[in-house]
């Protein structure tokens, strides 16, 4: 295979950003669009003008059978991954799923377990696993400088209760979930993947603020070994973005404050800035999956297991904050 033939699912916002990392990939050609919406297909037109001519749906089950592709970008609102996914592995496709995968644990499973059935990739767009930064901090955990991990906190806020609002992202029908599965999975998994620590029990207060989704999140979760994280996910904030994790073990610590990351190692009581110079290179989820596809690497960077673990821990923080803060075990 030269060139991996690509079918975009679902062409908004996000979609169009998959259509602009593909378009400079070499190895990789749109094919097709599929979209229900005139206005996103024409805007994707109008915004790249060499898919003018591009062969457009707008029923996601013809574009599968009838556009040659060899894998699919599913980017459409949540609840629709699972049965779009599905299809597309039915279809012969490789697999990128937008976060946060598919709804829910179950469906995670039956994916995973079809994807395997039929011999296709299955991948998850979480970016970060990907870019320098927290691929910096994962080397350094990894290489034990800083120790036993004891303590994670991790801080989003995001305007996102207003910036959302009459968005299909706080339907509860169409999203599964509200911020704690949409920005705060990218919270949720990086921690998990930098630190490696799998979860053991969690609990949670969440405040919906009058909407059918989940808003604000307070979520403590407890690690097999015995470390312990708080996840503080904001979506009321008045201001756009901003992200804090402080990872603290009995050897040094980690600080990453909005792209700036400060180390202390064993024996230093003060922290010092990481210089860009030395973070590795940062890549995207579309070219490691083209390079999965074409066999360059033999997993993908987040591969489906991370959502799976990351809809495992955000079911037992919803239930846990439905029944008044319970402790929830994780432990197989």
């Amino acid at each position: 295979m030269a060139k991996v033939r690509f079918l975009m699912i679902g062409v908004g916002g996000m979609g169009r950003e998959h259509i602009r990392r593909l378009l400079n990939v070499p190895e990789a050609e749109i094919v097709a669009l599929s979209d229900p919406s005139d206005k996103a297909i024409n805007l994707v037109k109008e915004t790249y003008p060499e898919l003018a001519n591009i062969a457009v749906y707008a029923d996601y089950q013809e574009a599968i059978s009838q556009s040659g592709a060899d894998a699919a970008v599913i980017v459409s609102p949540h609840s629709m991954h699972f049965e779009q996914g599905m299809a597309c592995l039915d279809g012969g496709l490789h697999v990128l799923m937008e976060k946060p995968f598919v709804s829910g644990s179950d469906h995670a499973e039956q994916i995973i377990a079809h994807a395997k059935k039929q011999n296709r990739h299955l991948a998850v767009a979480y970016q970060r696993h990907l870019m320098g930064p927290y691929m910096y901090i994962r080397d350094l955990i990894e290489k034990g400088e800083l120790g036993k991990i004891n303590y994670i906190c991790a801080y989003q806020a995001q305007r996102w209760l207003i910036g959302a609002t009459g968005s299909w992202r706080q339907n509860l029908a169409l999203s599964c979930g509200g911020q704690l599965n949409d920005s705060g999975s990218h919270l949720l998994d990086v921690v998990l993947w930098v630190t490696g620590l799998e979860p053991e029990s969690v609990s949670a207060v969440i405040e919906n603020h009058g909407r059918e989704v989940d808003i604000d999140s307070a979520v403590t979760v407890r690690f097999k070994g015995g470390a312990i994280a708080t996840f503080n996910v904001v979506g009321s904030a008045s201001i756009s973005w901003h992200e804090d994790v402080s990872i603290h073990g009995d050897k040094g610590s980690v600080l990453f404050r909005n792209n700036k990351i400060l180390v202390a190692r064993e024996g230093e009581k003060s922290l010092t800035e990481v210089s860009v110079e030395e973070l590795p290179a940062s890549s995207d989820p579309d070219i490691d999956f083209v390079d999965l596809v074409l066999g360059r690497v033999s997993e993908a960077a987040a591969p489906s297991s991370s959502g799976l673990r990351i809809a495992r821990l955000t079911e037992a923080a919803w239930e846990s904050a439905a029944n008044g803060s319970k402790v929830i075990s994780l432990s197989e």
